[in-house]
């Protein structure tokens, strides 16, 4: 059986949120950003995911303690500089190793499980997500040559130094930066990428390798996710916004597609861990959040708040706020009422 170890990379301070907290520790989709990739990566990874925190990550480690292991990136110098801060806890550890940033936290479980898998059964040294955007992306860009095998990742700064610019710019495929490696293939070349200039000061580059197993005429292949969602990262308070309807989107969709009726999903707010029955109907205005269960046959709001609490069979729950309470089958609460522990 194949072992994988999940790396992410969670040193970043988030300057760009103007906040006194660690960006990934911000909610979106009603928990810490983090923590929805980290989840992920716990049911895929055959260790206990490693997570890269700057000087001073304690929120990261209060919020997850012992479910991870933390190495520490005391200076700031690149992607490829954090990855190499994890060989000492997993050279000789797994087959293969996985490494993403830690602020997407829309980046599928199942996704990360597919990469595994494709780098297992091809043999490739490396295998990257990516994505279908826009030209006008920031992202850098997914150069493949013959027989469909990515060649090479052209970051934008660069692309706009050759001398033919458009060709690179004009590349849909961008890079998601979610990586499945060789395991000892890796370890082997990651302390000896090149130093480069960025605007931020000297840095090494995971996209490095690229270059690398190129040259060594290695396997290289590249997934397109079918959720361009997957790769939303939440770096500003602005690109939260985005990141918190597309967690919504996702929601609504799946429960539209489970038999639970959304009057007007636009107004409808249900976290990811939320369970609802069958034939269930939730009016506009509702937030459903936490560790709530919804029973089947019921009707939900409008204007309606249930956070942490559970809902039996056939109630109804209109204009009312329930909180970390068991509501019985067949019971109406409301309208105006608020039912607390």
């Amino acid at each position: 059986m194949t072992t994988t170890a999940i790396v992410l990379l969670a040193a970043g301070q988030g300057t760009r949120m103007n906040s006194k907290y660690q960006k990934i520790l911000h909610d979106v989709g009603g928990k810490p950003m983090v923590l929805h990739l980290f989840e992920a990566a716990e049911a895929v990874a055959n260790v206990p995911p490693v997570v890269v925190v700057g000087p001073g990550g304690d929120g990261v480690r209060q919020l997850l303690g012992q479910r991870a292991t933390y190495v520490v990136q005391e200076e700031q110098l690149g992607t490829g500089h954090a990855a190499l801060m994890a060989q000492p806890v997993l050279a000789g550890q797994t087959d293969q190793v996985i490494i993403t940033y830690a602020d997407m936290p829309l980046l599928r479980r199942e996704t990360l499980q597919r990469l595994a898998e494709t780098q297992a059964g091809s043999g490739a040294t490396i295998v990257m997500l990516s994505v279908l955007g826009d030209p006008a992306s920031s992202f850098g860009r997914v150069v493949r040559g013959q027989a469909n095998q990515v060649v090479e990742i052209v970051e934008v700064a660069e692309a706009r130094k050759r001398p033919n610019p458009d060709t690179f710019l004009n590349i849909r495929e961008l890079n998601a930066g979610v990586y499945c490696f060789a395991a000892d293939w890796l370890w082997t070349h990651v302390d000896k990428l090149p130093l480069r200039q960025a605007r931020s000061g000297p840095e090494y580059y995971l996209t490095d390798l690229i270059e690398t197993a190129v040259a060594q005429n290695r396997r290289i292949e590249a997934i397109i996710t079918s959720d361009p969602d997957e790769c939303l990262g939440a770096g500003t308070r602005h690109e939260m916004v985005a990141v918190e309807k597309a967690f919504r989107r996702r929601a609504n969709n799946y429960w539209l597609d489970h038999g639970v009726t959304l009057v007007d999903p636009e107004t409808i707010y249900i976290d990811p861990d939320v369970v609802i029955g069958q034939d269930t109907v939730i009016w506009p205005n509702s937030y459903i959040q936490g560790d709530t269960t919804i029973g089947e046959d019921c009707v939900i709001g409008p204007n309606t708040l249930i956070r942490n609490a559970t809902i039996g069979h056939g109630c109804r729950v209109r204009q009312s706020t329930v909180e970390q309470v068991s509501v019985a089958d067949g019971q109406q609460v409301g309208p105006f009422a608020h039912v607390r522990k």
